[in-house]
């Protein structure tokens, strides 16, 4: 038999979700563990034409912020999650992401993340709700390295919490600390630009599926059962690759 070695713990480690995917959840866990260094959405930041701060500079280009999160991870690992809103698989043309950054996903029943982002952002448009340009990224990395990333089924997340983010800690080569599961609930720097959108987490102690329901749902909206027929598809095929949890 083929001794088979553990993953090396990744430098930088990055979580690409589509908006209203959890992913703010689960960039307060990785907070919340203290052994990483984190950061809120850079390259969208970037998009919206705003400015990183890394290592105590002002960074205006995604250049600087992979050289600023390289030079980092030297000291302290980097975890950084983004949402795909922008079509962010055009950074691997100028940027060695593929290579520089282990990259992991999370996705979530499209159905609830459409009338979620649109209870926020009835201006959203197709492209916006993000599972395309999240397939685009997630397609280039198994290309460039020659191996499936890891996919986080958020819906899953939230009915069995600690064996998912124990599966995905093992994927990856991180410990898993099973007190980062839980956190003090309320507002975060790192997210303030664009608190509107993390009030839920903001008043999260942990992971929980909302049972929010939203005034415009896709069932009544021809516009949002649109958007749910054309990126169904690159959710499904993402999910089909989600962490296999054990069986209870």
């Amino acid at each position: 038999m083929v001794a088979v070695s553990a993953p090396v713990r990744p430098a930088v480690l990055a979580l690409w979700s589509p908006p209203r995917a959890m992913s703010t959840a689960f960039f307060r866990m990785m907070v919340q563990r203290g052994d990483f260094r984190a950061y809120h959405e850079p390259f969208s930041e970037l998009a919206a034409g705003h400015h990183v701060e890394v290592g105590g500079r002002r960074l205006a280009t995604p250049e600087e912020v992979l050289r600023g999160f390289t030079a980092e991870s030297a000291k302290t690992p980097v975890f950084f999650k983004d949402t795909t809103e922008y079509p962010h698989a055009r950074l691997f043309d100028a940027l060695p992401l593929a290579e520089a950054v282990t990259h992991t996903f999370i996705v979530r029943d499209p159905r609830r993340a459409i009338e979620s982002h649109y209870a926020v952002n009835p201006d959203v448009k197709l492209p916006e709700i993000g599972f395309e340009h999240q397939y685009e990224i997630f397609d280039r990395v198994r290309r460039e390295t020659g191996r499936d990333p890891v996919v986080v089924d958020a819906d899953v997340l939230v009915e069995r919490p600690g064996d998912t983010v124990r599966a995905y800690c093992e994927a990856v080569g991180i410990p898993y600390d099973e007190r980062a599961l839980s956190w003090q609930s309320g507002e975060r720097s790192e997210w303030s630009r664009t608190s509107r959108w993390h009030q839920d987490v903001a008043r999260s102690s942990g992971f929980r599926q909302s049972d929010r329901r939203h005034a415009v749902t896709v069932d009544d909206s021809p516009v949002l059962a649109g958007y749910l027929r054309h990126h169904l598809p690159f959710y499904e095929e993402l999910r089909s690759r989600s962490l296999v949890l054990p069986a209870v």
